[in-house]
């Protein structure tokens, strides 16, 4: 029968070779090949590549951490502040989430704990408003919802489609999409639209003209019933 021969596509400690007559020995002898030396540099090359995706996107965190356990322990990534860092470096997250992702590993010193003060941050993550995600926008001194109707129009102004308050509870005309370029916003350093989920419309200002003896005199529309500046949804971002 042939000797089987280590070729680096698995851990030297799950390798098991006749030959050696101590699991100790077999472990020390295919870690000496420049087989591994390939396998582990492949592997963390792997780990770095590694990213977090929440449920929300189609991942599974189960599934994540048993992949960035094994592609530790293949690479012999043992220290816990590296762990952090390649497990920091996985998630999508901007300054303010990493000073919180940074509070709850401060004193990790396990992977054990690692493990599960990651899960309880995932949770904390999940729950956050990111590129979109769906949104109901509440009045606070009525209580009701920013809403919006599909082919509803003003009858003055833009003649878009109307926006208004309605229910003190949210509803399917109350959901909006809210977008942007990063996957997390900063406050007041993000640019956002919202997208009715309805209609598929934008939430925006529109902005007629006037002529005068001298140009064109460029203004908002006016509300009908407030008289302040009409806020409507068109298939233009643009206007957002």
């Amino acid at each position: 029968m042939d000797v089987p021969k280590y070729d680096g596509n698995i851990h030297p400690e799950e390798f098991y070779y006749s030959g050696i007559d101590t699991y100790e020995k077999l472990a020390k002898a295919l870690k000496e090949d420049i087989s591994f030396t390939v396998f582990k540099n492949t592997n963390k090359k792997m780990l770095q590549l590694l990213k977090y995706i929440p449920e929300s996107k189609g991942g599974n965190t189960s599934t994540f951490i048993s992949r960035f356990r094994k592609l530790c322990y293949n690479a012999e990534i043992n220290d816990i502040e590296e762990q952090k860092e390649y497990l920091y470096k996985s998630l999508p997250i901007n300054h303010s989430i990493s000073i919180e992702f940074y509070k709850k590993m401060e004193n990790v010193d396990s992977i054990n704990k690692l493990i599960k003060e990651f899960d309880d941050f995932t949770v904390y993550f999940s729950k956050l408003i990111v590129n979109e995600s769906i949104v109901a926008l509440k009045h606070v001194s009525t209580g009701k919802y920013l809403s919006s109707i599909n082919n509803l129009h003003y009858n003055t102004g833009s003649k878009s489609q109307l926006v208004f308050v309605e229910d003190s509870d949210p509803g399917p005309n109350s959901f909006w999409r809210i977008k942007f370029i990063k996957e997390l916003a900063n406050y007041g350093g993000t640019s956002i639209t919202l997208q009715h989920v309805k209609s598929n419309m934008f939430l925006g200002t529109i902005y007629g003209y006037n002529s005068y003896y001298d140009g064109y005199y460029y203004r908002y529309h006016e509300s009908p019933s407030t008289k302040h500046t009409e806020v409507s949804c068109s298939n233009d971002a643009m206007n957002c």
